[in-house]
């Protein structure tokens, strides 16, 4: 009897081995009875092939974000932290990047170029990013700017010409965004400019609050242009551009009334 036994238990043992075999041929070749030469992978194969392809693409993602992060930290410009008891607030890089493009084309319009930057230091940053040989000088109460030697200027505005005697008359493009939007504030900042225009007929630049559209006119005859500038900390106040130039197809021209 045990001998009968033994029998059917190899007999059991064989069969299993054979379904095992079975699976582990199915695994490796699966339906290859529909295409004798074309191998494929099992359902459970594929699915970690499809998870390692996931893994791959996420790491190459990242590494592809990474990098854009890089080059965005290169191509911005770094500057000190904003003083908002200054009431410093930067422009964003759209802004920055705009107005410069603006103000080197119209240096590349005249002779001698010189660019005065009254209390708009990320202007000024941009500028010489874009072109360190342009011949710009920054008027800034701020003295961690001070960084930039001889092309630094301390300014108060409540002194609006107690400045050196080389700047006076020395500006035909003059870039100025008063620190308050007060009336005050814009009219000795409009002595300034009087101060540093260069005889004939400058470019004047206004980045100021939308309150003031109707001194800047009155102070300096400029006009709003349709660009709207932004800054990196969103501010409540709407900010404009303004010109005593018709600036043609650039910045939007002037605001239609």
């Amino acid at each position: 009897m045990s001998h009968i036994v033994k029998e059917l238990r190899a007999r059991e043992g064989l069969a299993k081995m054979e379904t095992a075999k079975d699976t582990v041929h199915h695994d490796v070749v699966l339906e290859a009875d529909r295409d004798d030469d074309t191998p494929a992978l099992s359902s459970h194969a594929l699915e970690a092939l499809k998870e390692f392809l996931a893994e791959q693409n996420g790491a190459l993602a990242e590494a592809s974000s990474a990098a854009a992060v890089e080059q965005q930290a290169e191509d911005d410009v770094a500057l000190v932290t904003e003083d908002w008891r200054l009431s410093q607030f930067w422009y964003d890089r759209e802004t920055a990047e705009t107005v410069a493009a603006e103000v080197l084309a119209l240096c590349r319009s005249i002779d001698s170029p010189a660019v005065a930057c009254i209390a708009c230091p990320t202007l000024y940053a941009y500028l010489k990013k874009t072109d360190p040989n342009v011949q710009a000088q920054l008027l800034e109460y701020d003295k961690r700017f001070e960084q930039y030697g001889s092309e630094f200027t301390f300014y108060d505005y409540n002194q609006p010409e107690d400045l050196p005697s080389s700047l006076k008359h020395s500006y035909p493009i003059i870039v100025a965004d008063p620190p308050y939007l007060s009336r005050e504030c814009l009219e000795k900042v409009a002595q300034t400019i009087s101060f540093l225009m260069r005889p004939g007929q400058p470019y004047l630049l206004l980045l100021t609050g939308e309150v003031q559209m109707d001194r800047a006119s009155e102070l300096l005859g400029l006009h709003p242009c349709v660009f709207r500038p932004h800054h990196s900390s969103k501010l409540g106040n709407e900010f404009r551009l303004f010109t005593n130039y018709d600036p043609g197809m650039r910045l939007g021209g002037w605001e239609q009334a």
